[in-house]
């Protein structure tokens, strides 16, 4: 007999489970890793109100895509183009973002399975006698490790042609040069360390669910069970 056991513990790791997912699935597909150096607007791009030039804007570099600015002229207008600048896998810009995405890839498919396996733990709690709740844990842990190892090689490929191009002549290996460092990137360290939190807290949710308490009230015969 299925038991639906909802507890205050289990549920905050399900839905940070499901958040830090989602956070770092997002942070990996953003082109806002790097912000570029201002570039100024050209002659041609004027504000219509005040007759005076736009401000400089400044492009952003991801993974593997990009964002940049493009002027229409005989429009007198300007669009934001994002998108992937690398066609396949070998066109990334660096060895060593290669090996960022492959280790953000492989940490980021562990969380969607984490976080998907999360959502049914009300009715399942353990698998061949092995808690459902420590098994996700050391799942996340995991994938905690592959983050860090993405995240440590990132900046190294900051010396790529690449990088130069939006950051200036003087950027190299964990220099930014005239860049500065976008939302994505934070975004991803900031999933990172809640990463290793949900490892921790499912210990926390794996207690709560099989306390004396969630006991007494299965022994009295209840299929749904929610406790604080």
């Amino acid at each position: 007999m299925c038991h639906v056991i909802v507890t205050c513990r289990s549920m905050l790791w399900t839905l940070l489970s499901i958040v830090v997912a989602f956070a770092e699935l997002i942070a990996f597909m953003s082109a806002d890793w790097l912000i570029g150096k201002a570039k100024p607007a050209s002659s041609e791009e004027v504000d219509n109100r005040t007759g005076g030039s736009q401000e400089p804007y400044r492009p952003t570099l991801g993974i593997y895509g990009r964002c940049t600015r493009i002027s229409h002229m005989q429009f007198s207008r300007r669009d934001t183009l994002c998108g992937p600048y690398a066609e396949n896998f070998s066109e990334i810009a660096s060895g060593f973002w290669q090996a960022t995405a492959i280790f953000l890839a492989m940490g980021i498919m562990i969380l969607c399975t984490v976080a998907f396996v999360s959502v049914f733990t009300m009715c399942v709690q353990s698998i061949m006698k092995k808690s459902i709740f420590n098994v996700c844990g050391l799942l996340q842990g995991i994938a905690g490790l592959f983050l860090i190892l993405g995240l440590i090689l990132y900046p190294a490929g900051w010396g790529c042609q690449k990088a130069i191009s939006y950051c200036g002549p003087y950027a190299s290996a964990y220099k930014l040069g005239d860049c500065s460092l976008g939302w994505a990137f934070y975004t991803a360290i900031g999933g990172t360390v809640l990463t290793f939190i949900c490892a921790v807290f499912s210990a926390q949710a794996e207690i709560a669910t099989s306390s004396d308490k969630v006991q007494e009230e299965i022994e009295e015969g209840k299929n749904l069970i929610c406790l604080l």
